[in-house]
């Protein structure tokens, strides 16, 4: 009885899933077109900068909302590929119990459904990963500049 509610649960999964995972796509594509907006303008103005330390914020506050500005990128990179394989483990299954009962095409239908899941996942997260790491140097880099532009007028 058990095992029948864990599997009733898991079937219940599957939509908001992939759901999630197609809406982890789009923002990946999303965010790799605000990304490249910033590379743009960084590349057309060397001083820009998206950071500004406002009157009466210290130069840890800074640090938290860099911090905050990154943290959905990191996300997208390190929960995707987990979503990716629940969406290819649910259905799997029932597949295999297709296979074992001598229903083979069926089952392979699911298994190219599955593995469809895992590879928008990998996409998003490899997407999420890279602007992860570029919008990190680049905010890192204000970073250094204000402190040491804090120090200097100290």
């Amino acid at each position: 009885m058990l095992e029948a509610g864990f599997l009733q649960l898991a079937q219940w999964l599957l939509t908001p899933i992939l759901v999630l995972l197609a809406a982890a796509f789009i923002y990946a594509l999303w965010m790799a077109g605000m990304v490249a907006m910033e590379a743009w303008q960084r590349r057309a103005n060397p001083a820009f900068s998206s950071l500004h330390l406002a009157p009466g914020m210290d130069f840890e506050e800074l640090e938290l909302f860099a911090l905050r500005r990154l943290e959905p990128l990191r996300l997208l990179s390190r929960v995707t590929p987990m979503l990716g394989l629940i969406a290819t483990m649910i259905p799997l299954g029932p597949a295999l119990q297709g296979v074992a009962s001598g229903q083979g095409n069926a089952a392979l239908s699911v298994f190219s459904n599955a593995f469809a899941g895992v590879v928008l996942a990998l996409a998003a997260a490899a997407i999420g990963l890279v602007l992860y790491s570029l919008r990190r140097r680049w905010l890192l880099a204000e970073l250094l500049v204000i402190r040491k532009r804090l120090g200097a007028g100290q």
